[in-house]
């Protein structure tokens, strides 16, 4: 019976398979199903399925997590390890990973790890479970977390140890009683993945919970707007910022989206006398924006921060305000080359989510994506473990850390902090020429001769020379 059966079955896959490749290739492309394939190479999946969906719901939609594209070629840079010119670090050595943002404030964030927790709200993007989670990770692993632009959620700031409050274009967080039970506070004028477009969430989408933290009557949509209301010129800026470090001894930051106008936006910073500075990368996520912010918008987040350290150390400023960056920053190499490249600290938003969720996606999928499990809508927010979470991302942060540590011993530096663009080689000319690192397929010693040979090529119009590497 059984061989019956095996013989039956191979019988009629082989004649399907027969009809389908002979369909494929008998049919003209008008009415064969291959012509899929050409179009998605054309068009590609994920441009074809937003390309629908906006043609069904007739609005933007709502893209999570931000951009897919790869802007930062993290790549193409190499740290340098050492052998005999500089020793290792010795085994017995320990790596100094702590870090101060804002050293000039009252009241300086002391840090135990260079990784801090990206500002994501309650209610517009997490769940209050996500957020708790969020809050004891970062207290265990010594660092902090981001409040997002959302009001005082008093749950976050009892598990928080350390807590950075967004002073935000919606106002949730922008009164002396809850800015002055922060840890540090970060005026937020934009983001990577939406720049500075203002956004809004409906009454509908709004439980009563979401309300009472931000202070909203029943049936009012929360909106962020495109600006913060109190800030219609540079001036306005500059008497925010005093007025804040004034009330309070806390560090103040800026946070903004990272763009090519970046030195102009800097240089209002650091006259209105911000403790620290965070640059949020076009790689940046968020809890769902349009695909055309997250895709054309910005800068990518290793080019902002090359030029946001090189700006603040032509201000003679660099290790008095503090450069903290943001956007796309998945693993701990990559973190590293931030901080190499300038950073004191660096911001995860996607990676400290994926890492919460981990083990736990199987709550999930197949029936719902894993983003269901911490968003303020999603269907499975109830599945969540908070201990659970919590102690997977307390895992990720230390493992990263550590890794990063490897790195250091490598490098023959005892302190994150050390590691500097000196450490790295780019395998790109141009990527070396532009953040001022070596390029890695020549000599030190030959670096002015190679690019100097590199500019006369162009004078020529000789386009092999010009080409990247990779």
């Amino acid at each position: 019976m059984l061989k019956l059966l095996e013989n039956w079955l191979r019988a009629f896959a082989n004649e399907t398979a027969d009809k389908t490749l002979s369909r494929l290739i008998k049919d003209q492309y008008i009415e064969n199903l291959f012509e899929m394939i050409p179009a998605t190479k054309k068009v590609n999946i994920i441009n074809l399925v937003e390309l629908a969906m906006r043609a069904s719901g007739g609005k933007p939609i709502a893209r999570p997590l931000g951009s897919h594209i790869h802007f930062s070629p993290w790549e193409e840079l190499l740290f340098n390890p050492i052998h005999l010119f500089r020793l290792p670090v010795p085994d017995q050595a320990q790596i100094d990973t702590k870090v101060t943002i804002g050293p000039k404030a009252g009241k300086p964030l002391e840090l135990s790890i260079p990784i801090l927790i990206a500002g994501m709200s309650f209610g517009g993007a997490l769940s209050k479970s996500a957020k708790i989670a969020l809050a004891k990770a970062a207290t265990w692993a010594g660092t902090a977390t981001n409040t997002g632009e959302a009001g005082l959620l008093k749950e976050e700031r009892q598990e928080a140890h350390l807590l950075i409050g967004q002073y935000n274009r919606g106002g949730w967080l922008n009164s002396p009683d809850l800015y002055k039970q922060l840890d540090a506070i970060e005026i937020q004028l934009g983001q990577g993945a939406q720049g500075s477009t203002h956004q809004k969430t409906k009454a509908s989408n709004i439980g009563e919970d979401y309300r009472e933290v931000f202070r909203l009557e029943e049936g009012e949509d929360a909106v962020i707007h495109s600006r913060l209301s109190q800030v219609e010129s540079k001036e306005d800026f500059v008497s925010l910022v005093r007025q804040l470090k004034s009330e309070t001894p806390v560090p103040v930051g800026l946070k903004i989206a990272a763009s090519h106008h970046l030195e102009k936006e800097l240089e209002i910073a650091l006259a209105a006398g911000v403790d620290f500075i965070t640059l949020d990368g076009a790689e940046g996520g968020t809890h769902g924006g349009s695909p055309t912010l997250q895709d054309d918008v910005g800068l990518p987040t290793l080019f902002a921060i090359a030029r946001g350290a090189e700006f603040l150390r032509s201000k003679q400023v660099k290790g008095e305000v503090s450069l903290i960056a943001a956007g796309g920053l998945i693993t701990p190499g990559q973190m590293l080359k931030a901080l190499a490249l300038g950073a004191d600290a660096v911001y995860i938003g996607t990676a400290a989510i994926m890492a919460l969720i981990s083990e736990q996606i199987v709550e999930s999928v197949p029936f719902e994506p894993p983003t269901s499990l911490v968003v303020y809508t999603g269907k499975a927010t109830d599945s969540l473990d908070i201990e659970k979470a919590a102690t997977n991302l307390f895992n990720f942060l230390n493992v990263s850390t550590l890794e990063m540590q490897q790195v250091a011993e490598s490098l023959g530096k005892f302190a994150l902090s050390e590691i500097d663009k000196s450490d790295l080689c780019a395998l790109d000319p141009f990527l070396a020429k532009a953040i001022g690192v070596d390029f890695g397929y020549v000599a030190p010693t030959r670096q002015e001769d190679f690019f100097a040979g590199l500019m006369v090529a162009g004078g020529k119009n000789e386009d092999v020379y010009l080409q990247p590497l990779h």
